[in-house]
């Protein structure tokens, strides 16, 4: 298959072209250091003439609602408009398990409004839910750390390795998947604990600071609903393999 993926040289999105190319597909990247500016629409219908399946695993570059917002409605319809327009039969979209239970939380909200604008515009839409990567925590505690204390959010979190996440937009791209899916991890764990982990292994001088989080994230509206897939190891063991 000739698979397109926006986002093609994020975290995610390297994954889905390494593992997309192993398996024999023809991939497409699309990021602006492949010299597309998804926040425009040139050259994407030209881009996707003759692919099979868009995976869109684009990152806003904020948190803010409205900033978030405008960037995914944005890349979205552009993708969607073009793909429609080149005879694309199917998109995949990555979203975030629980978005559409945390209307407390902006960029959540911005998350469903990505996933509005990709069913109303993109030919074949799906939406994979993911849960929060392993590598959530390290990142949080980088991005609130002030000094020498971190600042986290106290919520229950149910997180999930990334390349199952990958498996799975892949199986979804060459239609494996016939529905939108969510996918979690097996294990709940609490995201502070998990922060103070990762800070007792650096050996850092550093305070984590339980702050409280939006009442629907507070209230477990990240985890794993009934219906959602479990996969992969739970963080424990992928952290101890690092």
């Amino acid at each position: 298959m000739r698979i397109a993926v926006a986002g093609s040289t994020g975290l995610i999105g390297r994954q889905v072209v390494a593992l997309a190319t192993a398996q024999g597909h023809e991939v497409v990247g699309l990021s602006p250091s492949t010299g597309y500016d998804l926040l425009q629409p040139a050259g994407l219908v030209e881009a996707l003439a003759g692919v099979d399946a868009v995976v869109n695993v684009t990152q806003s570059p904020t948190l803010d609602e409205q900033e978030s917002t405008e960037f995914f409605v944005t890349v979205a319809e552009n993708l969607g408009k073009a793909a429609s327009e080149a005879g694309v039969p199917r998109t995949v979209v990555l979203s975030i398990v629980g978005a559409d239970r945390s209307p407390d939380y902006g960029y959540y909200v911005a998350k469903v409004a990505q996933e509005e604008a990709t069913r109303a515009t993109a030919p074949g839409a799906l939406i994979v839910r993911a849960t929060q990567f392993h590598e959530f925590a390290g990142q949080m505690l980088g991005w609130f750390r002030d000094g020498d204390v971190t600042r986290i959010i106290d919520v229950p979190t149910q997180p999930v390795a990334t390349d199952e996440i990958v498996k799975l937009l892949l199986e979804a791209a060459t239609g494996q998947v016939d529905g939108d899916v969510d996918l979690a991890g097996p294990k709940v764990e609490r995201l502070v604990a998990l922060v103070e982990r990762v800070v007792a292994r650096t050996g850092e001088q550093v305070r984590v600071e339980a702050v409280p989080a939006p009442a629907s994230m507070a209230g477990g509206s990240m985890l794993a609903g009934p219906g959602a897939l479990l996969r992969g190891p739970d963080w424990e063991t992928w952290f101890a393999a690092q």
